[in-house]
């Protein structure tokens, strides 16, 4: 014990000590939970494939949809999220990790730099989808107007079509997007919706529990592969909000707690 005191400090030896007697043990970090979600979101060709899986489709879709519907005075639409849908933002995830910080922290920073690479498949998509006739509205939660150059500005420099102030709709007041959607059916049929949280769809989604917005996904099932298409997210995301209850100020602690709380064993 004397070798491993003078080589690891008494509080590495109380943490195992607790750890070997059945008592807390605290975590090595504050985002330790989110590193293996970062690491695949960043190294898996699994998700490499499901991006460009998703934007394949929705390439089906829109092509589909045009076969059986006439032209019409309106015009036709694809609504898409930015980040984790068209933006990945994961670099930001791994500087709150690397750094021990939680959000917001560096995330005004991170937008302005407008480093964000494109997911795979969504620039292809997009700009097929723009060849067909379609708009593109970029409907996303970053903040106006503080965040509203480093989006547009990174939206272009990836090739995304038209990035500008009448298609990327930011956030204002509220969270929900539901606003900005019906905004734009005034003039639109929104053909697709693409994004990485429910919410992006529809607002029957917005502060419901786990159990309820799985009943609302079950509800919804036809939508799903039609008009809504959905990217992977491990991240971050309204899920987690409903783990804890929407208690996003509790303790790190005791959203440890609730995380290991909801888990399913046998």
């Amino acid at each position: 014990m004397k070798t491993f005191l003078q080589r690891f400090g008494l509080f590495a030896a109380v943490v195992l000590i607790l750890g070997l007697a059945g008592g807390p043990v605290v975590p090595s970090s504050l985002n330790e939970h989110g590193v293996m979600s970062v690491l695949w979101y960043q190294t898996s060709a699994e998700m490499r494939a499901i991006s460009y899986q998703t934007f394949q489709f929705a390439r089906f879709l829109i092509d589909e949809y045009d076969a059986k519907n006439a032209k019409s005075a309106r015009g036709r639409a694809v609504v898409v999220d930015v980040d984790e849908t068209v933006l990945n933002n994961s670099p930001h995830s791994a500087k709150m990790i690397l750094e021990e910080k939680t959000f917001p922290y560096a995330w005004t920073d991170w937008v302005n730099r407008a480093e964000a690479e494109a997911l795979p498949g969504s620039v292809e998509f997009l700009n097929y989808a723009v060849s067909k006739g379609y708009d593109v509205f970029y409907v996303t939660n970053r903040q106006a107007p503080e965040e509203y150059a480093g989006t547009a500005r990174n939206l272009k420099l990836r090739g995304f079509p038209q990035a500008d102030s009448a298609h990327i709709l930011l956030k204002t007041v509220e969270s929900s997007k539901k606003a900005r959607r019906d905004s734009i059916r005034k003039t639109h049929d929104i053909v697709l919706l693409i994004g990485d949280n429910l919410n992006d769809h529809a607002s029957v989604f917005e502060k419901k529990s786990i159990n309820e917005r799985m009943e609302e996904v079950d509800r919804l099932r036809a939508e799903f592969g039609t008009r809504y298409l959905v990217l992977p997210n491990p991240m971050y995301g309204e899920w987690e909000g409903a783990v804890y209850g929407y208690r996003w100020g509790a303790s790190a602690e005791e959203k440890d707690h609730m995380r290991k709380h909801a888990l399913k064993s046998f």
